[in-house]
């Protein structure tokens, strides 16, 4: 099915409960997330105008979710993804694969497919190697979320006990530790959107365990993953949350990993979209109401 989100054109999926809308003239994207049950409630933001000067030109954001390759830097980053691209559909697997960023020596595509009746759909993000020489660089999946919610990483101790610390919290330079829409509790960190504050925050953390999440409107987008215990970019973290007074991006990350020549490197998601009804930032509703009640029952 097609439709129009703010002006571009979507084709629409339903998996998993969820509807989504994949952008056919640039990407590959996601324009549109929304409970099945739910269709005007997009929970993913998108914004037409925002976007980062470059040497090849303004490069927009879009919103919605999108695959890029960490560690980020300039220009390699902000490959200008404008053109239409490939949507292939078999049986229940969509593919929807981009343009070749011959500057960079990359190919870029999101496999979609739903998982049984588990509510889930697994997403696989890949980067094949187009150039001569090998590549080392991470999968790095981000979605930008609709404004007025909060994002959920889990921060659990990896070992009962040790000697040696087990927890990592990346801080970016603009970032305070006192800014409120920051919230440490015990187990979690939450990072609250905003609209009315305008300087950005970011943080990047290793969740344990492996998922990240955002309650907005009544629901709860989750993105679970499979973390290995090896190099991670950015301080070894495999979660990056970025805010500002526009939109949150909930960010997950895959090894870093060199590719050679003609070889793929893949990154999983699994996304799950979770009614929930109202849920505070605090450490006890976010354990009862979505880790304890809801996550336990659909791993």
């Amino acid at each position: 099915m097609e439709m129009n989100v703010d002006g571009f054109r979507v084709r629409v999926f339903y998996m998993g409960g969820m509807a989504i809308g994949v952008a056919e003239d640039f990407g590959p994207r996601v324009l549109y997330l929304a409970p099945r049950d739910r269709p005007n409630l997009n929970l993913f933001s998108v914004l037409p105008d925002f976007g980062v000067e470059t040497v090849d030109g303004f490069w927009r954001i879009y919103g919605g979710h999108r695959l890029w390759i960490a560690p980020e830097s300039m220009p390699r980053t902000y490959s200008i993804d404008d053109r239409p691209v490939s949507i292939e559909v078999r049986d229940d697997v969509v593919e929807v694969m981009g343009n070749p960023e011959l500057l960079n020596n990359v190919l870029k595509s999101i496999v979609f497919k739903p998982l049984g009746n588990s509510g889930f759909v697994e997403v696989v993000h890949r980067v094949t190697n187009i150039g001569r020489w090998s590549i080392e660089f991470s999968c790095w999946a981000l979605s930008v979320m609709k404004r007025g919610g909060f994002a959920i990483v889990p921060i659990k101790p990896f070992y009962r006990e040790s000697l040696l610390p087990d927890r990592v919290v990346a801080l970016w330079p603009y970032t305070r530790l006192s800014d409120k829409r920051l919230i440490f509790t015990d187990s979690y960190i939450v990072v609250v959107q905003d609209p009315s504050i305008e300087k950005p925050l970011k943080i990047g953390v290793r969740a344990n365990p492996p998922w990240i999440a955002y309650y907005v409107d009544g629901y709860v987008f989750i993105k679970m993953f499979r973390y290995v215990d090896t190099v991670y970019p950015d301080f070894n973290v495999s979660v990056e949350i970025y805010t500002n007074n526009l939109f949150l991006e909930l960010e997950t990350l895959g090894p870093l990993k060199r590719v050679a020549p003609g070889e793929v490197n893949t990154h999983t998601e699994l996304w799950s979209v979770i009614e929930v009804g109202e849920l505070k930032p605090s450490e006890i509703d976010i354990a009862d109401k979505l880790e304890s009640k809801i996550l336990k029952s659909l791993v």
